[in-house]
């Protein structure tokens, strides 16, 4: 993470190729490097890494979880107790998701009004009301960096009308959200664009998220398991309608390949729990594709997961060793592969923000696939 003295959010872009870009956000808790991939710490944090490792693998901002922060610990005691950087011992940036997607995906016993979503916690039971308003009050007490507007977010398939509806009430939430969150030099609040797979709602949602005015725009209601041809094929023109000036977050993407294709389509910046989910089940991302540390053929190699690669786990244990942890249900087996995933997913990042600023990123999005599809090193 790079120190920064500046007291504002601000957005520089360097250079494009194509529709991709990359650039400089710039926050007063440091520099975000795009484009940027956001490693996920849920509850505080990024499970089975510490934070000092989590910046080691190159990440400059983290994402947390409004929804499960309001649940536990709850935002009026990390408040309490410093905020949220203090609270899990990161210094740079922090942006939080608005906590409407969890609730709908999670929460029991839901019911959407205008005013907000009423649910009971998937903890205890205990009731809750969210609302754009609620939304931004918890968000500043836990004191992120970058605020997620409160927004609904229909799962696709769907109707037309349904997408419709949904996108023209997360407009006025969207508006709410911005009444809410006023004046806070430093902070940055993004509008996120709904509509579904649809060209035209994704141009009306657009274009009211601009007349609002805000400091960045997410592209929300995608990787809901419409597939990555479609998930393409909305941002094809998505991106082309938000504004250039401002960072574009593609919210919960993804696999390598999604990630390369979105910032091909001029996507800024990305979060996932992909890489840190997958290193605790035995799966590890490497430039010649997944390699499941849990096959057999793994036992008896004493070659590192990917030779190429400068983390801890390449560095010092063997594919055997990992393939042994993963069959001993040890702990440092997800210690070992999320730093791995991490170190990886940013190792791309770098790639593609190299490769944009030198005009060569056809070229380097062509040798990306052309190793990926190689597949895994030969078995000994």
């Amino acid at each position: 993470m790079t120190a920064t003295p500046t007291d504002r959010f601000a957005f520089d872009l360097h250079a494009t190729d194509g529709m991709a870009r990359t650039g400089v956000i710039h926050t007063p808790r440091g520099d975000i490097r795009t484009p940027a991939f956001m490693p996920v710490g849920t509850a505080a944090t990024v499970k089975a890494m510490l934070p000092e490792s989590v910046a080691a693998t190159g990440a400059d901002i983290l994402l947390g979880n409004t929804y499960h922060l309001m649940l536990r610990p709850t935002a009026e005691r990390i408040a309490h107790l410093g905020g949220l950087h203090r609270f899990m011992n990161w210094s740079g940036p922090i942006l939080t998701d608005s906590g409407g997607f969890q609730v709908m995906s999670l929460a029991d016993l839901r019911k959407l009004t205008e005013a907000g979503v009423s649910f009971k916690s998937h903890i205890d039971g205990s009731k809750h009301m969210l609302s754009p308003e609620r939304s931004m009050e918890i968000q500043k007490l836990l004191g992120s960096d970058i605020v997620m507007c409160f927004d609904e977010c229909p799962a696709l398939p769907a109707d037309r009308d349904r997408i419709a509806t949904s996108m023209q009430l997360s407009m006025r939430w969207a508006q709410r959200s911005r009444d809410a969150f006023g004046d806070r030099p430093g902070h940055a609040l993004f509008g996120i664009q709904q509509g579904g797979l649809e060209q035209d709602f994704r141009a009306e949602s657009a274009q009211a998220l601009t007349d609002i005015g805000f400091d960045g725009y997410a592209v929300g209601g995608l990787a809901v398991g419409e597939g990555q041809e479609a998930m393409f094929g909305c941002l094809d023109h998505a991106t082309g309608v938000l504004p250039v000036d401002k960072p574009r977050y593609l919210m919960g993407v993804g696999k390598p390949d999604d990630i390369v294709g979105a910032v091909k389509r001029g996507i800024d910046m990305m979060d996932c729990v992909l890489p840190s989910r997958s290193g605790r089940t035995g799966q590890a991302f490497t430039r010649r594709g997944v390699v499941n540390l849990k096959n057999a053929r793994h036992a008896d190699d004493p070659r590192p997961l990917d030779e190429g690669c400068t983390c801890p786990a390449c560095s010092n244990y063997s594919r055997a060793y990992l393939h042994h942890v993963f069959r001993a249900q040890e702990m440092i087996l997800g210690m070992l592969l999320t730093w791995h995933n991490l170190h990886y997913y940013q190792t791309l990042m770098q790639g593609m923000r190299d490769a944009i600023a030198a005009g060569r990123f056809v070229a380097w999005e062509a040798d990306f696939h052309a190793v990926r599809a190689q597949g895994d090193i030969e078995p000994v």
